[in-house]
């Protein structure tokens, strides 16, 4: 284990006052932390239901002109709410808002009042996943005509663990896979991945792991989950009161290593 290790936060920006959520990624900033996620939810997910939540990608264009050292994406954004090509276009100018700080956090979407309450077709998760798989090479197409270009290759996250069709996308679209599974399911999926990654020729070792934190002493949830090759923890924090205690936490042990 080293210090290579990355934390990152996923503010959840749900139940609170945006004033809370600028000071927080400020915070987190601060403490050390490597990225800030949000997500990509027109509803909150947790507490109620109808409670205050705000949009992900014009949040992230702010997050870009407000930090100036953590990496800031979605985790992740829904590839159902915007044409492929427009969301390749929003990256690369968040991309460059940020000085090449986006990570472009992407899945096929599974919050179905968003769906129904915004007008999109809900379909079928085989259905979404599909449309994944037809997309993603349409992203990359347009990154690559955008003018000015964008200022790095920009890292994709592609976050779930179906072993099917999700962990073949991520063999052959993703720099980083997320993963909330726990320790043995995780071993398992890496495996999985790595099948993924032999059929179409590519290195697992250029993927990032990621896992959602778990709960308990990171210095003994986590030391397990880097020796199955888990490399960034990703700590979940959600409104009114975003409380970073548990980033703290993560952070100090990555520090002891």
């Amino acid at each position: 284990m080293t210090s290579s290790i990355r934390i990152a936060l996923q503010l959840q920006p749900q139940q609170a006052d945006y004033a809370a959520i600028r000071r927080t990624v400020a915070a987190a900033e601060d403490l050390g932390a490597d990225i800030v996620f949000n997500w990509d939810h027109f509803y909150p997910l947790y507490g109620d239901p109808d409670g205050k939540h705000f949009e992900c990608w014009t949040m992230l264009g702010a997050w870009a002109e407000q930090t100036s050292r953590i990496e800031i994406g979605a985790l992740v954004t829904c590839n159902s709410y915007r044409n492929p090509e427009l969301l390749a276009d929003m990256a690369r100018t968040v991309d460059h808002l940020s000085d090449g700080r986006l990570i472009l956090g992407i899945g096929s979407g599974w919050f179905r009042r968003d769906y129904d309450e915004y007008g999109y077709d809900f379909g079928t998760a085989g259905g979404r996943l599909n449309q994944l798989g037809q997309d993603l090479p349409r992203i990359e197409a347009r990154l690559g005509k955008l003018n000015p270009a964008p200022t790095r290759d920009v890292p994709v996250l592609i976050g779930g663990g179906g072993e099917k069709k999700t962990l073949r996308l991520v063999a052959q679209h993703a720099n980083i896979w997320h993963s909330f599974a726990d320790l043995d399911t995780f071993k398992h999926k890496v495996e999985v991945l790595a099948g993924h990654c032999a059929d179409v020729g590519r290195d697992p070792a250029e993927i990032e792991h990621s896992v959602g934190a778990p709960k308990g002493d990171p210095a003994e949830v986590g030391p397990p989950l880097v020796e199955a090759g888990a490399g960034m923890f990703t700590v979940g924090v959600g409104g009114p009161d975003y409380d970073l205690s548990g980033l703290k936490s993560w952070l100090d042990w990555r520090a002891s290593l």
